[in-house]
């Protein structure tokens, strides 16, 4: 029986469901690919996937995801943007080489990583500042699922970047619009997630399939008035991605750990 993400269950104690899940069917997971690339760029579709990262810029919800990184069974990741424009993603099994949980949150004194409490690591959150200011987290310490909902907007909007845009078919259980994005530059920062992004026509992203992974629109709710840290925050280092042989502590204390990964 799937287990509800600390985030769902604090969205659904507060009666956050104005959307419900009864409009949304359940996804199906399905397995991660490599990430194909952009033939023949389409003008038309790079500026319908600008008019579309635009409104999701715009739009607050709260929204679970199933995401399918070949690890084993999917997960559930739960992402919202609060009306405030405080954000937060939740990532089971994100940090640690999928030891760990791991929430990004946006709140006005900064950027955050923070403990997740799981099934397996029911661990009490404390948080870690990690950047002082935009949607960027360093890459020693990034997940990198929560990009797919902040960080490339501003990126698919901006008619500048180096992207190649054309729309292709719906991803399989995916609904809306897809768009395959690609770099036109040869760089080992590429500006995106080369990948497909499908969005609904109000902007919520509904699947993508990037180079780690496919996440897929399960349901989704109505956005809370604000997102808090899940804990309080503390000195020390950040979760690394890599596997360390330091594990986060049941009581929720962030231990310190080399900046691998």
């Amino acid at each position: 029986m799937r287990i509800p993400s600390a985030l769902t269950v604090v969205l659904l104690t507060v009666g956050l469901a104005g959307c419900g899940d009864s409009d949304t069917p359940e996804a199906t997971p399905a397995s991660p690919s490599a990430a194909p690339s952009v033939a023949a760029p389409e003008p038309a579709a790079r500026d319908e996937l600008a008019g579309l990262a635009a409104l999701a810029l715009e739009r607050r919800y709260a929204a679970r995801y199933s995401f399918d990184d070949g690890r084993g069974t999917p997960r559930e990741v739960v992402a919202a943007v609060a009306q405030d424009g405080t954000w937060r993603v939740d990532i089971p099994g994100g940090a640690l080489g999928g030891s760990a949980g791991v929430t990004i949150i946006r709140v006005p004194t900064g950027l955050y990583q923070c403990t997740l409490a799981t099934p397996a690591l029911p661990v009490s959150p404390t948080c870690v500042r990690v950047a002082e200011g935009g949607d960027k987290v360093p890459r020693r310490y990034d997940p990198g699922v929560q990009r797919l909902f902040r960080q490339w907007l501003a990126v698919f909007t901006d008619r500048r970047a180096a992207l190649a845009v054309s729309a292709v078919p719906p991803l399989d259980g995916a609904q809306g619009a897809c768009y395959a994005v690609d770099s036109v530059t040869a760089s080992l920062d590429p500006p995106v997630d080369v990948g497909i992004y499908c969005y609904a026509p109000d902007g919520l992203l509904t699947a993508a399939q990037v180079d780690f992974g496919v996440l897929k629109l399960v349901g989704q709710f109505a956005g809370p008035a604000t997102l808090p840290l899940p804990g309080p925050e503390v000195a020390g280092q950040p979760m690394g991605m890599s596997a360390d042989p330091q594990t986060v502590t049941p009581s929720g204390s962030v231990p310190t750990i080399r900046a691998n990964g």
